[in-house]
């Protein structure tokens, strides 16, 4: 017989709207958090939301939407009220994720009531985080944020298993386990500095050379651009944080001398600061690249506010004064009049899709033209007794031609101006090297 796959968990969304959100807000920021669910596993039967002045309240939402949140998930005859794209017969949910952060008093009053398991945006978010990390540094930096959030979530907990209330030993089991986390804490972090330390000698290796960093929104396309750009075999899905490690690779075809081009974790409204924090070290990618590529899915309408959050963020960390290069990506997704209207608006952007092979071309062109706009060419000179001269010619700069004489070797060369001083200073000014004119 044909197996039957498992049920996938019902989730039911649920929004608090604050004076300072609109409606269409709300709408967005729900349907980025049903994405969001779906991409940890549960299935979403309802969305749901409520003006609230604030959310410091006991539960968060009011006494009438709490009620109602008690039928949507303990299946009592009484009707609900409309909720968007609920079934009250069949639909009953068995998780309820609140599109805000909860604190832990609110979210185990939440629970006590509902009966059901009770997630916020961040609990999402980070265990999201930790199923996609892949590298060591990727997988410490997740776990310490994960702790961080669930240190003063942890409850008293009794030999069977049952939550105790008052004091006593359950006071005292929850101080010892607190006090577990933080040395775990002070160990994970002791651990990704020694990584990034490691990290950082790798990026200092690589400062001198021309680098391009991709930044934008989960799912906005990064990594297949990168694929394109790069040809290599870098993961590219369908789903938000699919790519949370820092990827380097050279642009192809190969420029002379070579362009890197780095991928970075997507960028998301709400995001936990302790996952900023954590993940400071992957966008220090960004914050010592030379370019950087604003990649954004030109076919969601929502792009605009999206590409603030990313700038938002970088600037958080500190990139600043950093050429940039927008790319509307997936334009293979929008009709002509939209091309129109997105050229007009932004000129000087790159309308592409990463899986056509001209428009990739295209934007290459572009990154290769951003390093060279700033290049002198010059004459350089090396004896054939100098060593180490012609590998730091091919190196760090495009030599146009080679001429060979009974003393040495003539380069015709294109480099910038700081590289052809750093060279002349390297191997001795004119001594060991000349510029013919």
């Amino acid at each position: 017989m044909p197996q039957t796959k498992p049920e996938l968990p019902k989730a039911l969304l649920v929004s608090v709207r604050t004076p300072k959100m609109t409606e269409d807000a709300t709408v967005e920021s729900l349907a980025e958090l049903e994405r969001l669910v779906t991409t940890l596993g549960f299935r979403v039967v309802g969305k749901t939301w409520q003006k609230q002045p604030n959310t410091t309240g006991a539960t968060a939402v009011g006494a009438g939407k709490l009620r109602e949140l008690i039928r949507l998930t303990s299946g009592q005859p009484e009707a609900a009220l409309p909720v968007f794209g609920v079934d009250t017969n069949r639909d009953l949910a068995s998780v309820v994720v609140f599109d805000c952060d909860l604190k832990p008093a609110q979210m185990r009053h939440i629970e006590a009531a509902l009966g059901v398991e009770v997630l916020d945006r961040t609990g999402v978010i980070i265990e999201i985080f930790s199923r996609h990390a892949k590298t060591k540094a990727a997988k410490l930096q997740v776990e310490i944020a994960r702790l961080n959030y669930l240190s003063p979530r942890i409850r008293e907990v009794g030999s069977s298993g049952e939550r105790q209330a008052g004091r006593g030993s359950g006071e005292s089991a929850l101080t010892i386990e607190r006090g577990r986390i933080r040395e775990r804490l002070a160990r994970l972090k002791k651990e990704l500095e020694a990584v990034q330390r490691d990290q950082g000698d790798h990026r200092d290796a690589r400062y001198e050379q021309r680098s391009v960093a991709l930044v934008g929104y989960t799912n906005a396309g990064k990594s297949s651009t990168m694929r394109a750009l790069t040809g290599s075999d870098v993961l590219v899905e369908d789903k938000l944080f699919a790519t949370l490690d820092t990827t380097v690779r050279a642009l192809k075809p190969e420029t002379q001398p070579r362009i890197l081009v780095s991928d970075t974790v997507g960028f998301i409204k709400k995001l936990p600061h302790d996952l900023v924090a954590s993940f400071k070290s992957t966008l220090d990618e960004a914050l010592n690249a030379s370019l950087l590529l604003y990649v954004v899915d030109a076919a969601d309408p929502s792009f605009r506010s999206q590409l603030a959050v990313v700038e938002e963020v970088l600037a958080e960390v500190g990139v600043k004064n950093t050429g940039s290069l927008l790319v509307l990506n997936k334009a293979d997704q929008l009709s002509a009049v939209d091309k129109r209207r997105l050229a007009l608006e932004f000129p000087d952007a790159i309308l592409m899709s990463s899986f056509v092979k001209a428009e990739v071309r295209a934007l290459r062109d572009r990154i290769v033209t951003f390093f060279e706009v700033d290049m002198v060419e010059d004459v350089i000179f090396v004896p054939y007794d100098a060593k180490g001269m012609v590998g730091e010619i091919r190196g760090s700069m495009r030599v146009l031609r080679e001429t060979n004489n009974d003393e040495g070797i003539l380069f015709t060369v294109r480099a910038r101006a700081g590289e052809l001083s750093r060279f002349r200073r390297r191997f001795g000014g004119s001594d060991s090297s000349s510029s013919l004119k």
